[in-house]
């Protein structure tokens, strides 16, 4: 779920911005250029929470199938 923050922010423009927008991009305007920093807190957060329960669901499936995982 990362894309990496640098390559979509120095794309974008406001023409874009709307099509463009990724968690990360989305967690900096809101953040640090709207100084919401608790909200930006939390999305950032809930997206840890997820790519974690994507990270053991996914390694689950591959011991399951494969008998190999990372653990």
């Amino acid at each position: 779920m990362a894309l990496g923050f640098e390559k979509v922010y120095l794309l974008q423009n406001p023409l874009n911005q709307v099509n463009s927008e990724i968690i990360a991009t989305y967690v900096y305007r809101i953040g640090l250029l709207n100084a919401n920093y608790s909200f930006a807190t939390a999305v950032g957060l809930f997206n840890s929470v997820i790519n974690l329960i994507l990270l053991l669901t996914v390694n689950g499936l591959a011991k399951r199938i494969t008998n190999n995982s990372i653990w």
